[in-house]
């Protein structure tokens, strides 16, 4: 199986995954709902025609029936301009914020989908490697026991040392066959996501330099978060769409003016009832229809009071939105700048954990160390690395996290960490 990027599975992704496909089908019924608001305020337009037959008879008084039956068609067409209905043009705008409220809402998915693939992509590749270290620390440990094996052999080592050797090898066993059933889990997790079997996706490329992050501080991320975050446009448009449907409330109050026009024909081809002449009559119109509400039975005051209710409330969940988003960016942006000093502090404590591991595998060769100290060097250099490559990938993550929440998370910004994969 050839080996994917991250832009790769992102790819694969976004045609596959059924909740951006939601979003998106749902985006183009907004524009299409939209479109239809566009009604309220265009004129409207019937055309009709028809024909009917009257079947009219007339008897004498000498009883002599005569027969005057007419048929009758008649055409007509009609138009109606809204000139001042208020109401309509609430719905009209409330249709342009629906548009934007999906836009939103897609953003949001597709930034999410940014993030869920990202982190089931670094799960695997922490799975890889820590699956990688355990073996490698299997293979030093083996090499221990060998040598605390030949020590005894030649009675220059207890078998204490040997013991112990052969314990701490049994627990790495243990650990590796838990390593390789977390990978399987994290793969089939990233096979979830993009919809490809047997994802083999590529590392971080070593030595692993981190591109810089822009932390100047926790305010200026805050400010972008609540400009340009989803979750708070969305329920700012929430917020107009709230206020547009309270105008459109009030105006059940107001009157309504529509400017109308007709033009009809109506023939008879045979005559009528009243001549038995061919006969055509032509009229139009042209007025304006004037429609004043007097009295609703209170409907539209307590449509009012329950429009203003709802704004209030859809006011007070942008409140708590931003409250939330503030804080989430807040945690993200320390944790973001907590990593990158981590990663420093592991970088040195690698160094050091390998320095005093040669150290003791010296100090043992030479009789001034025993082989306990040298399987604890071993273990702690383990956990060293361990950790230093998962806080390499908490901090690609989280970076990725503090641009979803300021809202400015873009595919784009996958480019940069898919230059340090490897080639």
């Amino acid at each position: 199986v050839q080996a994917q990027n991250l832009v790769q599975m992102y790819e694969a992704a976004r045609g596959y995954d059924a909740g951006y496909q939601s979003a998106r089908a749902q985006y183009d019924a907004s524009i299409a709902r939209a479109d239809q608001a566009n009604a309220l305020i265009l004129p409207t337009v019937n055309a009709a025609a028809g024909y009917s037959q009257t079947q009219f008879e007339n008897k004498t008084g000498n009883n002599i029936v005569i027969d005057t039956s007419f048929g009758t068609e008649n055409a007509s067409i009609s138009a109606s301009q809204p000139l001042y209905r208020p109401a309509n043009l609430a719905g009209y705008e409330q249709g342009r914020k629906q548009v934007d409220i999906a836009k939103a809402q897609l953003d949001a998915i597709e930034q999410d989908l940014i993030v869920r693939v990202s982190t089931a992509y670094f799960d695997v590749l922490s799975a890889q490697d820590n699956l990688f270290l355990i073996r490698e620390q299997k293979k030093a440990v083996a090499e221990q026991l060998a040598s605390a094996k030949r020590n005894f052999e030649v009675g220059t080592a207890t078998i204490t040392d040997t013991r112990e050797a052969e314990a701490r090898y049994d627990l790495i066993l243990a650990s590796e066959i838990g390593a390789e059933n977390d990978l399987r889990v994290k793969r089939l997790a990233l096979e979830v996501v993009v919809g490809k079997a047997a994802n083999d996706p590529k590392p971080l490329a070593r030595p692993v330099t981190l591109p810089a992050i822009p932390l100047t501080d926790d305010a200026f991320w805050i400010n972008q978060a609540v400009v340009n975050n989803p979750t708070l446009r969305q329920a700012r448009l929430g917020v107009d769409v709230a206020k547009l449907e309270t105008e459109k409330a009030y105006a059940g109050h107001k009157p309504t003016l529509d400017l109308t026009a007709s033009y009809g024909n109506t023939r008879y081809p045979g005559g009528n009832a009243s001549s038995g002449f061919y006969t055509r009559t032509t009229s139009g119109t042209l007025g304006l229809a004037l429609n004043i509400p007097l009295f609703a039975g209170f409907a539209v005051e307590n449509r009012v009071k329950e429009t203003l209710s709802l704004e209030q409330k859809a006011k007070a969940d942008l409140d708590s939105a931003e409250r939330t988003v503030v804080q989430g960016t807040r945690a993200i942006f320390f944790g973001v700048k907590s990593g990158l000093g981590q990663i420093k502090a592991l970088e040195t404590a690698e160094l050091s954990t390998k320095s005093a591991l040669d150290a003791n595998i010296l100090g043992y060769q030479v009789g001034v160390r025993i082989n306990l100290d040298v399987l604890n060097s071993q273990s702690l250099l383990f956990v060293a690395r361990r950790d230093l490559d998962l806080q390499r990938y908490n901090v690609l993550l989280n970076s990725l996290k503090l641009r979803q929440a300021a809202g400015t998370l873009k595919p784009e910004d996958l480019e940069q960490i898919n230059a340090l994969l490897v080639k």
